[in-house]
């Protein structure tokens, strides 16, 4: 079986799902919002193009064999939270149509259920097809015995689903009775058996072998992957920079470090600040304005110089929640005389924070990130608690992993500025778009239950 016969129906898969998710969001949409009033031709046009950006912007397509179903649901929920946005930004701009909640919910909710149950249905069955008929099966061999490439093989006979047949190790190194052979056998063994796909040891060749391998699977149409010596750096994210024509690979900080999970990032800030400034503090900014002047002399707003984004500074906003005073760099404290009433009652249902929605639309902070810490808690905890500096490889936040896990508020000890770091820097290293919205959901939550250190 060659390369061609195996992909002769995998490539078809793509633009299956692809026309079947876009008949079933216009097909609905043509249903329930008949009532609506939209220029349908434009509507369609509009979340048909939507729905193919966002696809392309978190990779929902790419969904491979070894792709597991926690994937594949992470990929579904992005993709339903960002079409949710753009379903509901086309009708502020659209003055003769009505906006319908229940319409959109519906339509949300139906779409939803087709698409994903029709998604782990090829899923599935593919892998079930794969696993009993043996077809597209690629088989495979490796060059070198060492404990990464034993694993490897024994990954492929565990998870058959992957579709790999394993057909043996070849090294120069005959040290082991498992090796089938030498690298000069390894040529003739794979033209003869139709392997498909090498994969090698990076310690085991020497430059010229290595050479020699790379041509010799470019002229016989096979494929070439490398098992690196290093798997503790190489386990970290990995990024590759081209000098010319000069491949270099490079650690990532963060996941969210590549351009198109920036983008993702912002226009989620931007949607999400939007619809609070607008749905909730266009009322409620007002209302709190009186009550704060009411009480206590000063302005409404209070701003402070924070570090941001490579420690450069930027002015946070909030609601005043204390008399004026010169000790603003002082950290509140429980039962701080400076907290006024209508401030109390504030920060304990953060309210106060709300007006940082602001910075988030201006772009020098994030919904979700490390929380801006003092001036003066940078300088003393900056060069004390190792990875304190990866915080500000990223915006600051409104809310953060290491708030909603309890470690917010006063810092009492040095073991409650570590233990924030903790949490500041796993977000950071292990980043997902999932992560964002379960802590902004805890956010909520921990609100309305009330927090302990909320003062």
């Amino acid at each position: 079986m060659t390369n061609t016969q195996i992909g002769r129906y995998s490539k078809y898969i793509r633009p299956i799902s692809v026309i079947f998710d876009l008949l079933v969001i216009d097909l609905l949409c043509l249903f329930l919002f008949k009532g609506l009033r939209l220029n349908i031709l434009y509507y369609v046009f509009y979340q048909n193009f939507g729905w193919l950006l966002i696809a392309y912007l978190i990779k929902f397509y790419e969904v491979y064999r070894f792709t597991t179903p926690v994937e594949i649901i992470s990929k579904l929920v992005k993709q339903g939270v960002l079409f949710l946005l753009i379903v509901i930004a086309f009708f502020p701009f659209s003055k003769q149509s009505f906006f319908s909640g229940t319409a959109i919910a519906i339509f949300l909710f139906l779409s939803y259920v087709l698409i994903t149950i029709f998604k782990f249905l090829l899923f599935y069955y593919l892998k079930k097809y794969r696993i009993v008929t043996g077809s597209n099966y690629r088989n495979a061999v490796i060059i070198g015995h060492a404990p990464e490439a034993v694993q490897l093989k024994e990954l492929f006979e565990v998870r058959n689903d992957l579709g790999y047949r394993f057909l043996g190790y070849f090294s120069d190194k005959k040290s082991n009775q498992n090796i089938r052979g030498n690298l000069a056998e390894l040529k003739p063994f794979v033209i003869e058996n139709e392997v498909h796909e090498i994969y090698c040891s990076l310690n085991e060749v020497s430059d010229k072998q290595l050479k020699d391998l790379v041509n010799f699977v470019e002229e016989n149409n096979k494929t070439i992957k490398f098992i690196p010596a290093a798997k503790e750096i190489f386990s970290k994210n990995l990024k590759i920079d081209y000098f010319d024509i000069f491949p270099v690979l490079s650690i990532q900080k963060s996941t969210l470090d590549d351009p198109k999970i920036k983008v993702l990032k912002r226009t989620f800030d931007i949607f999400f600040s939007c619809i609070v400034l607008l749905g909730l503090l266009s009322w409620l900014a007002p209302l709190l304005a009186i009550l704060i002047k009411l009480e206590s002399k000063g302005p409404v707003f209070f701003k402070q110089g924070r570090p941001g984004l490579g420690e450069k500074e930027f002015f946070c906003y909030k609601f005043r929640s204390m008399q004026i005073n010169k000790t603003t760099e002082i950290q509140v404290s429980k039962n701080d005389p400076r907290v006024t009433i209508m401030g109390r009652f504030m920060r304990k249902t953060s309210l106060d924070e709300t007006p940082q929605f602001f910075n988030v639309l201006i772009g020098n902070m994030s919904v979700v990130g490390p929380r801006p810490h003092l001036w003066s808690q940078n300088k003393s905890y900056g060069k004390t608690i190792k990875k304190y500096i990866v915080r500000h490889y990223i915006k600051p936040g409104i809310t953060g992993l290491a708030q909603v896990k309890g470690f917010r508020g006063e810092i009492r000890s040095n073991e409650d500025m570590i233990n924030r770091i903790k949490f500041d820097v796993f977000y950071i290293e292990n980043w997902s778009f999932i992560l964002d919205l379960n802590i902004i959901i805890q956010t909520v939550l921990n609100i309305l239950k009330g927090e302990e250190k909320a003062y």
